[in-house]
């Protein structure tokens, strides 16, 4: 398979070999956590508990405020022991949201309303994209309804699915087309059909045949997607690389993707669309 790429990059070690091989698992319940009210672009989210109350797992505990903004879930059971500010990652205080988790193994309630994946139109998903608070996984976080809601004068031709993994380290991604292509197939199908694409690529780098190998079997009978294999170099992920080496389209400064015909989405998304026979469920775990 021919491997397509754009001019120039660097291919510094790749030190894959460390994790590759080693699954997901799931960590232990912490014995706290704290929300960040703002985890997105634009607007913090607006608190929807008191302190002393009791939440579930994927509770709303803080709903979006304006377009672009995101609502905050609680990924754990337990008690709301204070709202205001708290040191986070990023190294300042943000107004956030403190739960002492009760240790409960709770499986997850039903909190949004069911909805077939056969007859979704357009509109549901990307209101229930809305709902579930997805953002993005890039330094803004931008909200991912938003994303799928370009403006009308902004006709979309192609959705590319993220499988580079460029960068040293890195091997989620790796793991996750390993261990659920079928997920990442059927929540990659939602992304196009809410955007209303007919062509899907997923671009993965030729450093991971095995997984070139298992998707391409996988979408052999979809005549709409397709698999590129593109050229082991960093950053082959950016957005705008990923699109000169798919499309040959170059994005010109100071536009964004859309601007092209094309939007980008990783696969930690396309996971987070995942389906189950019954119905349309979105993963909020953390």
């Amino acid at each position: 398979m021919r491997s397509y790429s754009f001019h120039g990059g660097v291919h510094p070690p790749e030190y894959k070999e460390l994790t590759e091989n080693c699954a997901f698992e799931i960590i232990p319940l912490p014995e706290e956590i704290i929300l960040p009210l703002s985890q997105h672009l634009g607007k913090e989210a607006s608190p929807q508990v008191k302190k002393g109350e009791d939440v579930i797992p994927g509770q709303l505990v803080a709903k979006a405020e304006g377009f672009i903004s995101a609502p905050v879930h609680t990924s754990v059971a337990g008690k709301v022991i204070s709202l205001g500010k708290e040191l986070t990652s990023s190294g300042f205080p943000k107004d956030s949201i403190v739960i002492k988790s009760n240790g409960a193994v709770e499986a997850q309630k039903l909190l949004l309303p069911q909805l077939n994946p056969e007859t979704i139109s357009p509109d549901e998903i990307r209101t229930r994209v809305a709902e579930a608070g997805i953002v993005g996984q890039g330094g803004a976080a931008f909200p991912t309804s938003v994303k799928l809601s370009p403006p009308k004068d902004k006709v979309i031709d192609v959705v590319i699915l993220n499988g580079c993994e460029c960068e040293p380290y890195l091997t989620r991604d790796y793991r996750l087309m390993i261990e659920r292509p079928d997920d990442l197939i059927s929540g990659f199908k939602l992304i196009m059909k809410a955007l209303g694409v007919k062509r899907g690529v997923i671009g993965i780098e030729n450093n991971k045949p095995d997984v070139i190998k298992l998707l391409s079997e996988k979408i052999k009978h979809e005549e709409n997607l397709e698999v590129i294999s593109l050229k082991t170099k960093y950053p082959q992920g950016a957005e705008k690389m990923l699109i000169k080496a798919v499309t040959g389209k170059e994005v010109p400064p100071g536009k964004l993707p859309m601007d092209v015909g094309a939007v980008i989405q990783n696969m930690m998304l396309a996971q987070l669309f995942r389906i189950s026979e019954r119905q349309l469920q979105f993963t909020m775990r953390l």
